[in-house]
């Protein structure tokens, strides 16, 4: 559960906005889209594996 203090005299379009911000950054969006739908583990460890090439390959260009 997200707990936003609002000072006194903050306006509620601020707390609204750190309240999106703190909601992002808890990365809660992430887990509930994956819950949405099963992904079998040789698909997420698939994916895992790609994603892991494809930042080696950013690193190696940029050490080029």
């Amino acid at each position: 559960m997200l707990r936003i203090p609002v000072k006194e005299g903050e306006n509620i379009e601020r707390a609204l906005k750190r309240y999106k911000r703190k909601f992002v950054k808890t990365t809660v969006k992430n887990q509930l889209q994956e819950r949405k739908q099963f992904t079998k583990p040789s698909v997420a460890r698939r994916a895992q594996v790609q994603k892991a090439q494809y930042v080696q390959g950013l690193k190696d260009q940029e050490n080029i």
